[in-house]
C-alpha cells in the first residue's frame, strides 16, 4: 500500500489523528490565557503605560500552566459532558 504525497502544502504540516487532544488542548490554553491575562491584566492594573508588557508576562506563566490542567482535566470534562449531554 503506497502512500500518495500531499496534494497541498497545508496538509504535510498536519499532525497525525492520535495529536488531537494535545492540538485541541494547546488552542484552547493559547487563547483563553491570553483573554484571561487582557482581562486581568486590565482588571488589577488597568488600561495604561505598560499594560502589553504586563500582559505578555502574564501570559508566559499562564499558557503552560493552563495547558497542564487542560490536560490534567480532561478526562473529567469528558464524564461530565457524557453525563449531562445526550448521545445522538
Amino acid at each position: 500500500m503506497s502512500s500518495q504525497p500531499p496534494s497541498s502544502r497545508s496538509q504535510r504540516f498536519k499532525l497525525p489523528s492520535r495529536y488531537t487532544p494535545f492540538a485541541v488542548a494547546f488552542y484552547m490554553s493559547s487563547i483563553m490565557a491570553f483573554l484571561m491575562c487582557l482581562v486581568i491584566t486590565a482588571a488589577n492594573a488597568g488600561l495604561g503605560q505598560g499594560y502589553v508588557g504586563q500582559v505578555w508576562q502574564a501570559y508566559k506563566v499562564a499558557m503552560p500552566s493552563a495547558f497542564l490542567c487542560i490536560l490534567a482535566v480532561r478526562p473529567l470534562v469528558i464524564r461530565l459532558v457524557t453525563c449531562t449531554v445526550h448521545s445522538s
